[in-house]
């Protein structure tokens, strides 16, 4: 399956948007976009409880506003010690204006003195039309939190996000990580349903 050409990835973030056009490959439209394109774009704020919400509204918003097909996603981090947090709240886990190392920093200060690490990472996706259809789709990766960080590659949460073969998401290779995250899950399921 072919996305629509143009397609607007709904991000300012240049790790996803680097990550989903690796993930794409040969199935990437002609004209792919993203949003630090669009000078004055003022994307929503994100306050859905849930990644299905928030995934929604960041792609229904871009399609609408700068009226072309416009893929999002809403992902994150849950840790079963700590209820399922930092969850939708991931990217700012220690505030705000949290950077990948407060947030880190937290997530290590949380689980001190913790036995269960288990933990996943989650990723909603949602593609919006400008007439108002949407696709979503889930994907999902299980892993658990180590104590020390590992790994050059990756961002966010990927140092301490230790697989089941043991080595953390910072570890493998950006091929190997397109072909296992929860983001590349996420799409694969999504690029199904339109093929229905």
């Amino acid at each position: 399956m072919i996305l629509p050409s143009p397609l607007l990835v709904a991000t300012g973030n240049p790790g996803k948007l680097r990550e989903i056009r690796a993930i794409l490959g040969e199935r990437s439209p002609g004209e792919l976009h993203y949003l630090r394109e669009f000078v004055g774009y003022v994307p929503p704020a994100e306050t859905e409880p849930d990644y299905l919400g928030n995934a929604r509204l960041k792609a229904a918003h871009a399609a609408l506003e700068l009226e072309m097909p416009a893929l999002a996603d809403d992902s994150g981090l849950e840790v079963d010690a700590l209820g399922g947090a930092p969850g939708p709240r991931s990217a700012r886990f220690a505030g705000d204006f949290a950077t990948d190392a407060l947030n880190n920093a937290k997530l290590l200060h949380d689980l001190q003195g913790e036995s269960n690490r288990s933990a996943r990472y989650r990723c909603v996706m949602a593609l919006a039309f400008p007439d108002g259809r949407l696709c979503v789709a889930e994907g999902v990766c299980e892993g658990s939190i180590g104590t020390e960080p590992r790994g050059e590659g990756g961002f966010g949460y990927d140092p301490y996000f230790v697989l089941p073969d043991g080595r953390t998401m910072a570890e493998i290779s950006a091929e190997d990580k397109n072909r296992i995250s929860h983001r590349v899950l996420a799409l694969e399921a999504l690029l199904r349903g339109l093929q229905l």
